[in-house]
């Protein structure tokens, strides 16, 4: 069965569950979505990823990277490979010593370790048809793909009171706030505030 590429275009507060986040996949040269709803610690692990931060402890995915490099196993591409009743499955291609094995994984979890590795993701057609959004073409932004740190426009009205508390806030402020969560491990709200800051320095 051929494989479809995808990649991360969007990480954002799901619409129907709180306390949960949804990942955006989107077709590599295609217009489908597949939206994936996981858990606030793999979001967290994601974000993190795909910013390129630093925590100041390494997060399980980055401990368990670092595991599978110091025993030279590397991980060559992530597939998710089934859905049933709302629940994909995922599993990680990883190689060592000319061996080639598949592991079963959550989608979750297999998504941190695809962006720490920098390997691609796959799916198959019948996935894709089950879960799939189609986008037309004139709904798709100039920057996809990219990772969204804001949340979705639908999303509930206490994630847009935070946005707006943060703009309230001095620059000074900011940067206060900002090392708290840091040293919180909040690396989610972490990027909303850098991003406030961003734009307050584009202004």
């Amino acid at each position: 069965m051929k494989k479809i590429e995808l990649e991360i275009v969007a990480l954002s507060h799901s619409i129907t569950q709180t306390q949960s986040y949804a990942v955006v996949l989107g077709e590599v040269n295609g217009l489908r979505r597949l939206p994936i709803v996981i858990g606030g610690f793999e979001a967290q692990a994601i974000a993190v990823a795909l910013e390129r931060m630093n925590p100041s402890r390494p997060l399980t995915h980055d401990l368990m990277k670092n595991f599978m490099m110091a025993f030279n196993v590397d991980m060559h591409e992530i597939v998710i490979n089934d859905l049933q009743e709302g629940i994909f499955y995922s599993k990680l291609v990883c190689s060592s010593n000319n061996d080639t094995v598949e592991i079963d994984s959550r989608t979750s979890d297999a998504l941190a370790l695809a962006v720490r590795f920098g390997c691609p993701i796959y799916t198959y057609e019948n996935i894709l048809d089950q879960a799939g959004v189609l986008m037309d073409d004139e709904m798709r932004t100039v920057d996809e793909p990219t990772f969204s740190s804001s949340t979705n426009t639908n999303a509930p009205s206490s994630s847009n009171k935070s946005n707006d508390n943060l703009r309230s806030l001095s620059i000074d402020e900011l940067n206060a706030l900002l090392a708290e969560v840091l040293e919180n491990e909040d690396y989610i709200k972490a990027i909303a505030i850098r991003d406030e800051l961003k734009t307050r320095g584009n202004n």
